[in-house]
Protein backbone atom coordinates (compact mmCIF):
# COMPACT_ATOMS: atom_id res chain seq x y z
CA UNK A 1 0.00 0.00 0.00
CA UNK A 2 2.91 2.34 0.65
CA UNK A 3 4.05 1.87 -2.95
CA UNK A 4 0.69 3.07 -4.29
CA UNK A 5 0.85 6.18 -2.11
CA UNK A 6 4.35 7.01 -3.35
CA UNK A 7 3.26 6.77 -6.98
CA UNK A 8 0.52 9.36 -6.52
CA UNK A 9 2.77 11.99 -4.92
CA UNK A 10 4.74 14.37 -7.15
CA UNK A 11 8.46 14.51 -6.35
CA UNK A 12 9.38 16.75 -9.29
CA UNK A 13 7.38 18.23 -12.14
CA UNK A 14 4.19 20.26 -12.42
CA UNK A 15 1.89 20.25 -9.38
CA UNK A 16 -0.66 22.85 -10.58
CA UNK A 17 -1.14 24.76 -13.82
CA UNK A 18 -3.15 27.83 -14.82
CA UNK A 19 -4.07 26.87 -18.38
CA UNK A 20 -6.60 29.68 -18.76
CA UNK A 21 -3.93 32.36 -18.19
CA UNK A 22 -2.47 32.00 -21.69
CA UNK A 23 -5.97 32.40 -23.13
CA UNK A 24 -6.87 35.48 -21.07
CA UNK A 25 -3.48 37.24 -21.14
CA UNK A 26 -0.57 37.92 -23.45
CA UNK A 27 2.40 36.60 -21.48
CA UNK A 28 5.62 38.55 -21.85
CA UNK A 29 8.53 37.77 -19.56
CA UNK A 30 8.42 34.83 -17.14
CA UNK A 31 10.24 34.50 -13.82
CA UNK A 32 10.59 31.62 -11.38
CA UNK A 33 10.12 32.30 -7.66
CA UNK A 34 10.23 30.17 -4.55
CA UNK A 35 7.22 29.76 -2.27
CA UNK A 36 7.20 30.03 1.53
CA UNK A 37 4.99 27.11 2.57
CA UNK A 38 4.23 25.15 5.72
CA UNK A 39 4.63 21.34 5.84
CA UNK A 40 1.04 20.24 5.15
CA UNK A 41 0.84 22.65 2.19
CA UNK A 42 3.80 20.90 0.57
CA UNK A 43 2.13 17.50 1.12
CA UNK A 44 -1.07 18.80 -0.46
CA UNK A 45 0.91 20.21 -3.42
CA UNK A 46 2.69 16.88 -3.88
CA UNK A 47 -0.74 15.27 -4.14
CA UNK A 48 -1.51 17.73 -6.99
CA UNK A 49 -4.44 19.41 -5.26
CA UNK A 50 -3.62 23.12 -5.76
CA UNK A 51 -5.68 25.54 -7.87
CA UNK A 52 -4.36 28.65 -9.65
CA UNK A 53 -7.54 29.70 -11.47
CA UNK A 54 -8.12 33.03 -9.68
CA UNK A 55 -4.58 33.49 -8.35
CA UNK A 56 -2.49 36.61 -8.84
CA UNK A 57 0.75 38.01 -7.47
CA UNK A 58 1.28 41.47 -6.10
CA UNK A 59 3.27 43.72 -3.80
CA UNK A 60 2.62 44.21 -0.09
CA UNK A 61 5.04 46.11 2.18
CA UNK A 62 7.87 45.92 -0.35
CA UNK A 63 7.60 42.13 -0.74
CA UNK A 64 5.93 39.98 -3.39
CA UNK A 65 3.01 37.76 -2.37
CA UNK A 66 0.84 35.16 -4.09
CA UNK A 67 -2.87 35.83 -3.48
CA UNK A 68 -5.96 33.65 -4.02
CA UNK A 69 -4.01 30.46 -4.66
CA UNK A 70 -6.01 27.58 -3.20
CA UNK A 71 -4.05 24.76 -1.57
CA UNK A 72 -6.57 22.60 0.30
CA UNK A 73 -5.77 21.21 3.74
CA UNK A 74 -3.88 17.93 3.86
CA UNK A 75 -6.41 15.37 5.08
CA UNK A 76 -3.93 13.20 6.98
CA UNK A 77 -2.45 16.21 8.80
CA UNK A 78 -2.70 16.78 12.53
CA UNK A 79 -4.93 19.38 14.16
CA UNK A 80 -1.87 21.44 15.17
CA UNK A 81 -0.70 21.96 11.57
CA UNK A 82 -3.93 23.44 10.15
CA UNK A 83 -3.65 26.34 7.70
CA UNK A 84 -5.93 28.64 5.74
CA UNK A 85 -6.34 27.22 2.18
CA UNK A 86 -6.48 30.67 0.49
CA UNK A 87 -3.98 32.55 2.63
CA UNK A 88 -1.44 34.88 0.95
CA UNK A 89 1.89 33.12 0.44
CA UNK A 90 5.20 34.93 0.32
CA UNK A 91 7.22 34.69 -2.89
CA UNK A 92 10.94 34.23 -2.43
CA UNK A 93 12.81 36.52 -4.82
CA UNK A 94 16.01 38.57 -4.80
CA UNK A 95 15.63 42.25 -3.88
CA UNK A 96 16.59 43.35 -7.40
CA UNK A 97 13.93 41.07 -8.92
CA UNK A 98 11.30 42.45 -6.53
CA UNK A 99 12.16 46.03 -7.53
CA UNK A 100 11.95 45.16 -11.24
CA UNK A 101 8.60 43.39 -10.82
CA UNK A 102 7.11 46.23 -8.76
CA UNK A 103 8.20 48.66 -11.49
CA UNK A 104 6.64 46.45 -14.15
CA UNK A 105 3.29 45.96 -12.44
CA UNK A 106 2.87 49.65 -11.60
CA UNK A 107 2.73 50.33 -15.33
CA UNK A 108 -0.81 50.41 -16.61
CA UNK A 109 -2.32 47.14 -17.85
CA UNK A 110 0.41 44.80 -16.61
CA UNK A 111 -0.38 42.01 -14.16
CA UNK A 112 1.74 39.33 -12.51
CA UNK A 113 -0.02 36.01 -13.18
CA UNK A 114 1.09 32.62 -11.78
CA UNK A 115 1.32 30.15 -14.66
CA UNK A 116 2.27 26.99 -12.79
CA UNK A 117 3.53 25.57 -9.50
CA UNK A 118 6.15 22.89 -9.90
CA UNK A 119 8.84 21.04 -7.98
CA UNK A 120 12.39 21.49 -9.24
CA UNK A 121 15.07 18.77 -9.34
CA UNK A 122 15.91 19.39 -5.68
CA UNK A 123 12.26 18.95 -4.67
CA UNK A 124 11.65 22.62 -3.88
CA UNK A 125 8.26 24.17 -4.68
CA UNK A 126 8.55 26.94 -7.26
CA UNK A 127 5.98 29.14 -8.98
CA UNK A 128 6.39 30.35 -12.57
CA UNK A 129 5.12 33.93 -12.84
CA UNK A 130 4.37 35.72 -16.08
CA UNK A 131 4.21 39.46 -16.72
CA UNK A 132 0.92 39.62 -18.55
CA UNK A 133 -1.26 42.11 -20.36
CA UNK A 134 -4.98 41.40 -20.66
CA UNK A 135 -6.38 40.37 -24.03
CA UNK A 136 -9.47 41.93 -25.50
CA UNK A 137 -12.30 39.72 -26.76
CA UNK A 138 -11.32 40.18 -30.42
CA UNK A 139 -7.72 39.20 -29.61
CA UNK A 140 -8.94 35.97 -28.02
CA UNK A 141 -11.05 35.20 -31.07
CA UNK A 142 -8.13 35.83 -33.40
CA UNK A 143 -5.90 33.52 -31.34
CA UNK A 144 -8.54 30.76 -31.46
CA UNK A 145 -8.93 31.20 -35.25
CA UNK A 146 -5.15 31.06 -35.78
CA UNK A 147 -4.85 27.92 -33.63
CA UNK A 148 -7.73 26.23 -35.52
CA UNK A 149 -6.18 27.13 -38.89
CA UNK A 150 -2.80 25.74 -37.82
CA UNK A 151 -4.47 22.48 -36.76
CA UNK A 152 -6.40 22.23 -40.06
CA UNK A 153 -3.29 23.05 -42.07
CA UNK A 154 -1.31 20.31 -40.29
CA UNK A 155 -4.16 17.86 -40.94
CA UNK A 156 -4.17 18.74 -44.67
CA UNK A 157 -0.39 18.43 -44.96
CA UNK A 158 -0.50 15.00 -43.28
CA UNK A 159 -3.26 13.85 -45.66
CA UNK A 160 -1.27 14.92 -48.75
CA UNK A 161 1.75 12.98 -47.57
Amino acid sequence: MAKDKKKTLISHGIAAQNRKARHDYTIGETIEAGLALVGPEVKSLRAGRATLVEAWAGERDGEMWLFNCTIPEWQAGSVVARFEPRRPRKLLLHRKQVRELIGSITREGTTLVPLQIHFNDRGRAKVLLGLAEGKKKHDKRAAIAARDWARDKARLMRAKG
